[in-house]
């Protein structure tokens, strides 16, 4: 068996009984069970949820995607080995450790295989929380040409690229076109400022104007207990992006949670410690592949430049990367996972396969 068929690229074709349409992102795909399948494994399997919570099946892939295209490789890999299963393992370890430490449920209900969730459907609240502690990427361009408010919080002069920030920084933005918000853009993944939550709390999907404290506690406490547990291991937790929902839980109360994944290289910036103090920065998450693409290209700029999308959504499509600029991808992934967790990642031969003998044996998911 080659490397290519190790990854799990297409993820929306799996015959899992559903009776909507299959959901697909860029990563997940989302499979609706029936009310009647979502109470039989609530009964099963002792979900702690209402009886009727609608259920889904969240299988992760290994494609990769940056700066908004799908990327392929060479040899017919049309991802990175293990990157899947390593941003799972990673969410799975942070959600236990938030429940744990008493911060908030997830919507992960079993973990049935390293590429699947059977999650919880929640209402997701329609911001990107995003937290910050040091000033790079995007924020630290801005700076540098000058800007100085970021979603309603002013930055001093004189800071430095890559400095860590005197606080930590929530800058949210929207998740998904939010339309008829005065103030904020008719376009997905717009700045948005705290005003501009308070002000329109059923607009952003917040049941009450309390949980928008209540979301900023959870980003925080949640930034801090990964950042906690990765200075341990030497590594510094530079920024991310959590996302919350609304879920009813056992007893008819609705509850916000963490959904999504958190602290995953894809949804965050992680820092080798022993470098940064040497004076460089070495990155364990995905903007090593983004290096790796700005500098394999000789145009760098139709990567930057938001103008030139059709030429770069040409450049993905035409172009199959080096094998081992994947494979440099899949050891980053791969690393930081076992890192974190401490435990070898488990890895698929063939995980479709693996996937539907599951679901089908002991979850009675397939025909």
């Amino acid at each position: 068996m080659s490397l290519a068929d190790k990854v799990l690229a297409v993820n929306n074709d799996l015959p899992i009984r559903t009776d909507a349409p299959v959901h697909s992102g860029k990563v997940r795909s989302v499979y609706w069970l029936s009310a009647e399948d979502s109470a039989r494994l609530i009964t099963e399997r002792g979900y702690e949820v209402a009886a009727d919570a609608p259920l889904a099946i969240m299988v992760i892939s290994d494609r990769i995607s940056a700066f908004e295209c799908i990327w392929h490789g060479e040899g017919g890999m049309q991802g990175v080995p293990g990157k899947g299963a390593a941003l799972n393992a990673i969410s799975n370890h942070w959600f236990d450790l938030f429940r744990t430490r008493g911060l908030a449920d997830s919507h992960i209900l079993e973990v049935p295989h390293p590429l699947v969730w059977i999650v919880q459907k929640a209402r997701p609240v329609m911001i990107e929380a995003i937290a910050r502690q040091y000033i790079t990427g995007s924020m630290w361009r801005a700076y540098d040409k000058g800007e100085r408010d970021f979603c309603g919080i002013t930055l001093p002069d004189g800071l430095r690229r890559d400095q860590r920030l005197p606080e930590l920084l929530i800058t949210p933005s929207s998740k998904g076109i939010l339309r008829g918000i005065p103030g904020v853009p008719e376009v997905d993944d717009v700045n948005i400022t705290r005003s501009d939550i308070e002000n329109n709390v059923a607009a952003f999907n917040f049941q009450a104007a309390a949980d928008i404290d209540l979301y900023e506690r959870l980003l925080r406490e949640g930034f801090e207990v990964i950042g906690t547990e990765l200075e341990s291991l030497d590594q510094v937790f530079v920024d991310t992006k959590f996302e919350f929902g609304y879920v009813t839980d056992k007893a008819g109360s609705e509850k916000l949670i963490y959904m999504d994944e958190v602290g995953t290289p894809d949804s965050s910036r992680i820092w080798d410690g022993p470098s940064l103090r040497d004076g460089k920065v070495v990155e364990n998450s995905k903007e090593v592949f983004r290096q790796l693409l700005l500098n394999h290209f000789p145009e760098p700029d139709i990567l930057l430049n938001k103008t030139r999308m059709e030429e770069r959504t040409a450049l993905a499509r035409d172009n199959a990367l080096p094998t081992e600029m994947l494979i440099k991808v899949s050891e980053t992934y791969v690393g930081i996972a076992e890192k974190i967790t401490g435990r070898r990642l488990q890895q698929s031969d063939n995980p479709k396969a693996e996937i539907i003998d599951i679901l089908r044996d002991e979850f009675a998911l397939v025909d």
